[in-house]
């Protein structure tokens, strides 16, 4: 397994509860790869997240495509809260960064769980709806599959000075 880098600023750290729970709950993220002559290539996209896995949809083509075929290491930024103080001139922040590999499924019946699993997270309860999402769209459309390796959350020192166990 890789070695990671450990938080600089370890009073700031989440616990790992914490940040599987923001990864578990947010909606949306950044994916980051190794984009198209080694600039990094960072997009937005919607996921679901499943027993230590990310899963994303995408077109059978593009730069994205391309770049996880050509690198499978990613990492993967969840912004769980943003609130700008313009008086401090900070933002009280807490986030969440997954690295890990990233690969297309392959198998039609992993490809088809991954699509309902998607589908269910942002139209719940609506099956019939989803059955025919997935016969007009499945063929024409990739399904990817993150595996974390390493899972790391962050906060302001601000939000940590809020906490009841905070000393000053």
């Amino acid at each position: 397994m890789e070695q990671f880098r450990a938080m600089r600023r370890i009073r700031q750290q989440l616990s790992e509860a914490e940040s599987w729970d923001i990864l578990h709950r947010a909606t949306a993220g950044t994916l980051a790869v190794l984009g198209d002559n080694g600039y990094p290539y960072a997009v937005p996209l919607s996921y679901v997240y499943a027993e230590g896995k990310l899963y994303f949809h995408s077109a059978q083509s593009g730069h994205k495509v391309d770049a996880i075929r050509n690198c499978d290491k990613a990492s993967f930024c969840v912004i769980a809260k943003d609130d700008v103080h313009p008086g401090q001139y900070t933002t009280y922040f807490r986030s969440v960064i997954a690295f890990g590999r990233i690969h297309i499924i392959e198998d039609e019946a992993e490809k088809l769980q991954a699509a309902r699993m998607l589908g269910n997270r942002y139209n719940p309860n609506q099956e019939e709806a989803l059955q025919k999402e997935i016969e007009i769209g499945l063929s024409r459309m990739l399904m990817f599959c993150f595996d974390i390796e390493h899972l790391t959350g962050k906060e302001a020192i601000e939000l940590v000075r809020q906490r009841p166990h905070a000393a000053e």
